[in-house]
């Protein structure tokens, strides 16, 4: 099965492509800007496909969220594995606790 662990090492492996062929290398070398832009209109993209979308536009719009995700992620230095890291503590407890705990720390 493909995980996201999977799409991160592809992406960590295309980012340094120097031969023009990679849209994730060009990215990348565009900075978290670009990212960042990119990332919001898939998430936009992904909002439309839950509210008026049918499944395969929903699904197909979350494979482009995700891996914009992961790009904008590659970009700043964030691991993955960071992330799921922090996901697994907040498990730890009630979402509606691990929400007040962040409302009261501004995060």
């Amino acid at each position: 099965m493909f995980t996201l662990t999977d799409l991160e090492n592809i992406i960590a492996e295309r980012a340094n492509a120097t031969d023009g062929s990679s849209y994730t290398a060009s990215l990348v070398a565009d900075g978290p800007a670009r990212c960042a832009r990119k990332m919001g209109e898939e998430a936009v993209e992904t909002i439309v496909a839950v509210l008026d979308g049918d499944e395969s536009e929903l699904t197909a719009e979350a494979a482009d969220l995700l891996y914009h995700l992961l790009v904008a992620l590659k970009v700043r230095g964030v691991m993955l594995a960071d992330v799921m890291a922090e996901l697994e503590r907040r498990t730890a407890r009630s979402g509606l606790a691990e929400k007040a705990a962040r409302n009261s720390t501004g995060r």
